[in-house]
């Protein structure tokens, strides 16, 4: 699965990478990204063009009872995404993508759970596949978003059997278009080239959602 995550890349390179049309928000880097907090996605606008948006990470389904109901989930499983009651509709069209600039998973360790940061080598700015959701039995109406996951590809299952998905920028446009059917879209769920991602040991101060600094990224010293 994927708990945590990264985005500290200024919002005007956002823009370029997703051709963002509308206004971007105002918000600082952040280094330890948790589930229930708001964090950015890039989703297509009315007028065809593409936004980012500030969304709570747990979607949320439509007709649960609310955000602290067992329906708000952080991951969708690719595997079952396009059949299961939560997520299918969003799956149809209110797919999005999640901005990210590494992520973090646990290995269990002698010396206990030990965190990683894993991103891409060169260290750019990626996205992960995700669906975003509008509850609105409450006020104000929560809009929220989950991010798909799929099977680890070679590299990190030397951590984890499972990864998040990512997507290749050729694919964005595809992924963001409502036109393209459930089996377009469960095509792009696939694991990512193990040769462009690597990995590194980090501190234990990543596990606490209180810490969101650039230390939680720092490699570990041996």
């Amino acid at each position: 699965m994927c708990g945590r995550y990264s985005l500290t890349t200024p919002a005007e390179a956002m823009r370029q990478l997703f051709r963002i049309t509308g206004p971007l928000p105002n918000f600082p880097p952040r280094y330890n990204i948790a589930p229930s907090q708001d964090a950015a996605v890039v989703r297509p606008t009315e007028d065809g063009g593409r936004e980012l948006a500030l969304l709570r990470w747990g979607l949320i389904p439509s007709w649960s009872q609310g955000p602290d109901s067992k329906f708000s989930m952080i991951n969708a499983r690719a595997e079952t995404v396009a059949a299961k009651p939560a997520y299918r509709a969003a799956f149809k069209s209110r797919r999005c993508l999640v901005p990210a600039d590494g992520f973090f998973e646990w290995h269990a360790e002698k010396t206990g759970k030990q965190p990683y940061f894993i991103g891409l080598k060169n260290g750019a700015l990626f996205a992960f596949a995700g669906l975003w959701e509008r509850w609105d039995k409450g006020i104000p109406a929560i809009q929220s978003f989950t991010i798909i996951v799929t099977q680890a590809n070679a590299l990190l299952s030397q951590i984890h059997d499972r990864m998040p998905v990512i997507l290749d920028p050729a694919d964005y446009g595809a992924w963001l278009d409502p036109a393209t059917d459930s089996d377009g879209a469960q095509a792009l769920l696939r694991p990512y080239a193990p040769d462009k991602m690597a990995f590194r040991k980090v501190s234990t101060r990543v596990n606490s959602q209180q810490n969101d600094d650039p230390e939680c990224l720092a490699p570990l010293e041996a």
